[in-house]
């Protein structure tokens, strides 16, 4: 088995996204519930949307370093990091 196996970085793959994904949900909710005074979890939200993209890509880059379809997949999530990264300066900033 090599270093950079897709068995292994996928289980930590998989862990990553349910734990990030459970976290946005509850606090989703949390800030829907009563938005007046829970606005400020907004670029909290946007910023573990922002890493759960930008882990996915740099584990699509050391899990298949050779197949060009998943290399301009894992472009295409760190992109979507970096803007979602944006909009969570862009919120913070507004909110504070």
């Amino acid at each position: 088995m090599s270093r950079y196996s897709p068995g292994k970085y996928g289980t930590v793959l998989d862990m990553i996204h349910i734990i990030i994904g459970v976290l946005i949900t509850i606090l989703a909710v949390i800030t829907f519930v009563n938005p007046d005074n829970n606005k400020m979890l907004f670029p909290v939200i946007f910023f573990l949307g922002a890493v759960l993209n930008l882990v996915t890509g740099r584990m699509y880059i050391k899990m298949y370093p050779r197949q060009k379809k998943k290399r301009q997949a894992a472009i295409g999530y760190i992109i979507a990091g970096i803007l979602i990264m944006i909009l969570c300066v862009v919120s913070a900033v507004s909110l504070w």
